[in-house]
């Protein structure tokens, strides 16, 4: 039962209502589900993502049922839905009540990555969180049968929302006033509208101060969550600039999913190193 922990229906329904302790085989207490995850070099970036992910309810009691994805057919030769198998044993093993310590290895699900993510993301090296977690909830939702448009999976029912994007295109900041005004009748430089979907949304923060203030102390900057939200309000524009080109973008949520992932945008990276944005973001409990 350890290697291969099962789960009734009955069971996974009741799994949010019970917090008893379980005891492990080398005596320590734990609660299933609130397990760590070894780290074998430097996987803790994939071992941040893989737990968050196994406390979603929803996805979690999908993965915890093999019944649900065992006879999802597959093209022959197909190594991707290894890693649908591997998610599921990992699962099963975080929630397992009867397991034999209170951590669990995520060993054979790691595998698993290096080889369908052709070594993009490795044990061996520390990746972006953000990156794997993209390219994880995308590879899975295909493996699962999943297409870009129609066909949906568990992974879409949980994270997947949508938005309108606006796009204007802005005349280069050098020209004089009247090219630019000239330019703007254009029907290239007309604001255009798209449908997208979204798995996370990114938010941006403000830049940190420069300077000490007053009393000789660099402060960390405080900002509430509600204000790095306002980027997807429709009206907020912002610039973002191409190598030959400047646009400007706002974006409209029109649906929202059950699980909303945001990803607080901390690093820049300039020509000498890659700076960390400290700002403290205040969440809302209540």
């Amino acid at each position: 039962y350890v290697l291969k922990p099962t789960f009734t229906t009955q069971q996974i329904a009741n799994l949010d209502k019970q917090a008893k302790l379980s005891r492990a085989y080398d005596g320590t207490t734990y609660l299933p589900g609130i397990v760590g995850l070894n780290n074998i070099k430097a996987n803790d970036y994939a071992n941040a993502v893989l737990q968050a992910l196994s406390n979603v309810p929803p996805l979690r009691n999908y993965f915890l049922e093999e019944d649900n994805y065992k006879s999802i057919q597959r093209p022959p030769g197909d190594i991707m839905f290894l890693l649908v198998q591997r998610f599921g044993e990992l699962m099963r093993k975080l929630w397992n009540p009867r397991n034999f310590k209170a951590h669990v290895s995520p060993h054979e699900m790691l595998q698993a990555v290096v080889l369908c993510s052709k070594k993009n993301f490795q044990i061996t090296k520390q990746g972006d969180g953000v990156d794997f977690l993209s390219w994880f909830l995308n590879a899975l939702h295909s493996a699962l049968g999943g297409t870009k448009k129609k066909k949906k999976t568990i992974v879409t029912d949980v994270f997947q929302g949508s938005m309108r994007i606006f796009t204007k295109k802005l005349p280069h900041p050098d020209l004089p006033a009247e090219e630019k005004a000239q330019l703007l009748q254009n029907s290239e430089y007309q604001e255009l509208m798209v449908e997208s979907t979204f798995m996370y949304l990114t938010l941006d923060l403000p830049t940190a101060p420069l300077y000490k203030d007053e009393k000789e102390q660099l402060i960390i900057p405080q900002v509430p969550l509600f204000s790095i939200l306002a980027k997807f309000n429709g009206a907020t524009e912002k610039e973002y600039k191409t190598y030959k080109e400047n646009f400007l973008k706002r974006f409209q949520l029109t649906r929202l999913p059950p699980y909303l992932i945001f990803c607080i945008k901390r690093f820049t990276k300039n020509n000498f190193f890659v700076e960390k944005n400290p700002t403290i973001v205040n969440f809302p409990i209540t």
